[in-house]
């Protein structure tokens, strides 16, 4: 195998405890920041989910007072509707 770089000698690589020491500070203290970001995004996720989940809700009841409403004011129009849909979700399966 050829050596890459002839100039770098085995004598070059300097072993420096005080830069070891400081490199495996900032790195425990990278990790500390990271779990906490982590954890910080986890709970703002779970706000907007929980937030998401009450829009949904609002939404879902306005959707159902619109059709009882709708269903009141016209019921023989309604009932037609769902026989119709019966209809074709019954020729549906059929098959």
């Amino acid at each position: 195998m050829t050596d890459l770089n002839p100039a770098l000698n085995a004598e070059d690589i300097v072993d420096d405890g005080d830069m070891t020491r400081t490199l495996d500070v900032e790195g425990d203290r990278l990790l500390v920041e990271g779990e906490q970001r982590a954890f910080a995004r986890e709970r703002g996720l779970r706000q907007a989910l929980r937030s998401d989940i009450e829009t949904g809700r609002y939404w879902a009841r306005d959707r159902a007072s619109r059709a009882r409403t709708a269903i009141e004011d016209q019921p023989l129009k309604a009932t037609l509707y769902a026989l119709g849909v019966g209809v074709m979700i019954g020729i549906l399966l059929r098959r």
